[in-house]
């Protein structure tokens, strides 16, 4: 797929918590055509501590607006600078990156889940598949109720399951131990969030024969496999999460 290089401008900086904000940016050109799973390089220049690019995963593209979204949690100089970005203000985007998540078959049974900023992707996912008549289910965790992000969203695309780890909403305790994962059985599972989740998401799948697709977090630099910053062991040897992923088929990692 080809990569851009555009000064995308900011129509939204929505603040959601203390921690996450929602970048919503656009240009007068339609958007490139983009996957469930992409990434974008964000060029953050009025920040002295950011050298490089910060990469973001896609949340949305609403096509209808022709704005692209993205779901940032502010954990280093870079992120916060965008956080304090204004609607008007130009941001050099590089984009869309790496791979995207495998097509399913028709009538297959998805569970998507998402933990802490790893939600993010899920949702451009679920809107994917609910255009081709396949109704996910999503399995959102996170530390506490006000860490559970877009859940409007989310509904409108598939069934919305959620925990928390202090019990505040949804069911006690982590997504692995959510009663969906021993009461039903599926035929696909997406995710991408913390690493320790995923491996346990992925091991679930394993023991059930069901199969899992794993969206890597892995640290960034160039996102075009230039600078091997984020490679990542496999069965078929060490891969460039950003361009032979950051998607894979969890039976192909070696974690």
């Amino acid at each position: 797929m080809k990569k851009y290089q555009h000064d995308l401008i900011i129509t939204a900086n929505e603040t959601l918590n203390n921690q996450y904000f929602l970048l919503k940016l656009t240009q007068s050109e339609p958007l490139p055509e983009m996957q469930p799973g992409q990434f974008v390089q964000l060029l953050i220049e009025d920040s002295a501590q950011t050298f490089l690019r910060r990469p973001i995963s896609i949340n949305f593209v609403d096509k209808a607006k022709n704005e692209l979204w993205l779901l940032i949690q502010k954990v280093g100089n870079g992120t916060r600078k965008l956080a304090e970005y204004q609607v008007g203000r130009a941001i050099n985007v590089l984009y869309p990156l790496g791979n995207s998540f495998s097509e399913p078959l028709p009538q297959q049974k998805i569970l998507l889940v998402g933990g802490g900023v790893g939600t993010a992707p899920m949702l451009m996912l679920g809107a994917s598949l609910k255009a081709k008549d396949i109704e996910p289910t999503f399995l959102l965790g996170a530390r506490s109720a006000g860490d559970l992000l877009q859940l409007n969203e989310f509904e409108k695309y598939g069934r919305v399951l959620t925990t928390t780890e202090d019990g505040s909403q949804g069911e006690h305790g982590f997504v692995i131990q959510h009663s969906v994962l021993q009461n039903e059985q599926f035929d696909r599972i997406c995710t991408c969030g913390p690493t320790p989740m995923m491996k346990a998401v992925a091991a679930y799948a394993a023991q059930r024969g069901i199969y899992c697709e794993v969206s890597l977090e892995n640290t960034m630099a160039c996102g075009i496999g230039a600078c091997l910053c984020c490679v990542q062991d496999t069965v078929d040897g060490h891969r460039c999460v950003c361009t032979d992923g950051p998607v894979f088929d969890a039976k192909e990692l070696k974690w």
